[in-house]
């Protein structure tokens, strides 16, 4: 008997990873395909051309050769087509009523075999402006998430913009997308999930016919940058309203038998308004609207975030605080109360996944791609087997000042700069 919502995995003749969870009560059938690409996958002049390539996916087929027509397909079937690219891989995601499921993946398919790239110059202009974004007039880079990322892996893959440079996107050619195209968007390199009223034989005869006649190969993604070995810090003059505070640290990568101590860490510190990081920060000393804080696993490395944005003049002290707090989980890990909230949190949101047919497709075709949590029931399990003094050990792992990064977007003063940078000495 298949229970609802577990993952039933198979793979084509052809390499296709695909993983069916059917979910008999639910009125949408999603459809999320991942594939490793990104900056990760990228040589140095193809930054950017993952990014590219995703936009251009939706710029016509043999079927519907215009950017309109491709649209009014999909729609026409009661979904939206949606795609997106991260630092270590891409995806691709559709919704639709059950009764046009078939030809939705038929479409899907065309889509992600066959695209025309018609029209580069309109989908460059577009991204031109997506990268624009990012800067400010002067064409200084002040997006903190960038920035921390550059400052973290310095020199490395991780540190290039998912979008990639003005001077990248001008020099991207049809003969470069195409070859980009070719060499990621493999069978090998693919997986797929499936939720809603669907039974599993069905899917795979359908993604066997529609996704069939991809090329074979495996993609090598670049390995893990270095170790950071001394504090890193960057402040970024810009006329904002408020400072945009971001502190990293290197955390444990994908995989690593400490990311689940990791992931319960960040829990910790930030899974509501009654955790640490609000509680002290917002609650008690009203100086940030709101803070918060993620933690981001890669392939050999992670990125443990606290963000938070504040009154120029005020920013010394957040930092303070929230070193402050990160030294106290490091010293005295988190209590048994609040592992134990931590923990029961973590049940009920993955619970909540058989309600979300796309929030479920997205969590099993993540987690094919990574081999980390492959179903929410794996992931619990891992979540549950760990230990009080196993989150103090992450943090004592993470919250060390030879990893940490940490960036400034505003106006401070020179004298609150220094307030700052003695703080990050004192860590």
């Amino acid at each position: 008997m298949t229970v609802p919502g577990e993952p039933l995995r198979h793979e084509t003749a052809e390499g296709l990873r695909l993983v069916v969870a059917p979910l008999p009560s639910a009125h949408r059938v999603a459809i999320d395909v991942r594939l490793g690409a990104g900056p990760l996958y990228e040589a140095p002049r193809e930054r950017g051309l993952s990014h590219f390539l995703e936009h251009m996916l939706f710029r016509g087929i043999p079927s519907a050769p215009s950017a309109h027509e491709q649209a009014l397909g999909f729609e026409r079937l009661g979904g939206t087509l949606a795609a997106a690219t991260y630092v270590d891989h891409g995806n691709v995601e559709l919704a639709v009523p059950p009764e046009t499921f078939t030809p939705a993946v038929a479409l899907l398919g065309e889509t992600y075999r066959e695209p025309l790239f018609t029209r580069l110059e309109v989908e460059r202009g577009i991204v031109r402006e997506e990268i624009l974004e990012l800067y400010d007039d002067q064409g200084q880079l002040i997006d903190s998430g960038e920035l921390l990322m550059g400052l973290s892996f310095e020199g490395h893959a991780l540190a290039m913009p998912i979008t990639g440079r003005y001077e990248d996107v001008e020099a991207f050619t049809e003969r470069r997308v195409r070859a980009h195209h070719r060499r990621l968007y493999t069978s090998d390199n693919t997986v797929v999930a499936v939720t809603g009223p669907v039974r599993p034989s069905a899917v795979l005869r359908l993604f066997e016919r529609h996704f069939a006649g991809l090329p074979r190969g495996r993609v090598r993604p670049k390995p893990a940058p270095p170790r950071q070995r001394a504090p890193r810090w960057r402040y970024v003059r810009h006329e904002l309203s408020q400072t945009e505070l971001r502190v990293g640290f290197r955390a444990p990568g994908e995989g690593e038998a400490a990311e689940p101590a990791t992931e319960l860490l960040v829990r910790v510190l930030d899974d509501g308004m009654s955790t640490r990081l609000y509680h002290r920060i917002c609650d008690e000393r009203g100086l940030c609207y709101d803070v918060s804080a993620s933690y981001e696993a890669y392939r050999g490395v992670g990125l443990f975030d606290v963000m938070a944005s504040a009154a120029h003049e005020r920013t010394p002290e957040v930092l303070d605080l929230i070193l402050g707090l990160l030294e106290q989980l490091r010293e005295e890990g988190p209590t048994e109360a609040e592992l134990d909230k931590a923990k029961r949190r973590v049940q009920w949101q993955l619970d909540e996944l058989l309600d979300d047919p796309p929030a479920l497709a997205s969590f099993l075709a993540l987690g094919e791609l990574s081999g980390v949590g492959r179903s929410p029931r794996e992931r619990l399990e891992q979540l549950r087997a760990v230990s009080r003094r196993e989150v103090q050990a992450a943090a004592q792992r993470c919250f060390q000042a030879a990893g940490m990064s940490i960036v400034a977007v505003g106006r401070s003063s020179p004298a609150e700069q220094r307030r700052i940078e003695r703080r990050i000495t004192a860590f």
